[in-house]
């Protein structure tokens, strides 16, 4: 059960799997829009969801702590999102988030060296915020 196609935030891969990114800080997201699973990319311990989360500890503006967790995460993420509303989010949906949805795309055969342009076109021109972030992505 897919993201419907004019859900906000929805990023459709190369490969049509649907990914919703999204920022805690702007609330819960709109009734009936509800993710299966949810990948929140934040510093602190995510709030308790109805649904399914789980938490990638990484700094704002920065890199996960532990990236070997954050490329497991996010590749089960990617394998869930061809049957299932995924979700990524951190705090404001920008750069962990345009992040993760960058290495996401890279996954699903966007070369990493076109990954960031492919993020800001797709999902948010304002996706993957810092120098170390582009770098993490291109590697």
């Amino acid at each position: 059960m897919a993201w419907p196609l004019d859900a906000p935030d929805v990023v459709v891969l190369p490969s049509g799997r649907r990914v919703r990114g999204r920022g805690v800080r702007r609330g819960a997201p709109p009734t009936g829009l509800e993710p299966h699973v949810s990948y929140q990319c934040t510093w602190q311990r995510p709030a308790p969801q109805p649904w399914p989360v789980r938490w990638v500890r990484w700094p704002d503006f920065g890199l996960p702590l532990v990236p070997a967790d954050s490329r497991a995460a996010l590749h089960e993420a990617w394998e869930r999102a061809a049957t299932e509303r995924v979700e990524v989010c951190c705090g404001g949906g920008n750069g962990r988030t345009g992040t993760a949805l960058a290495l996401m795309a890279v996954l699903d055969g966007v070369p990493p060296a076109e990954a960031v342009a492919w993020v800001r076109e797709h999902y948010r021109r304002t996706a993957v915020e810092t120098p170390w972030q582009r770098w993490w992505v291109g590697r």
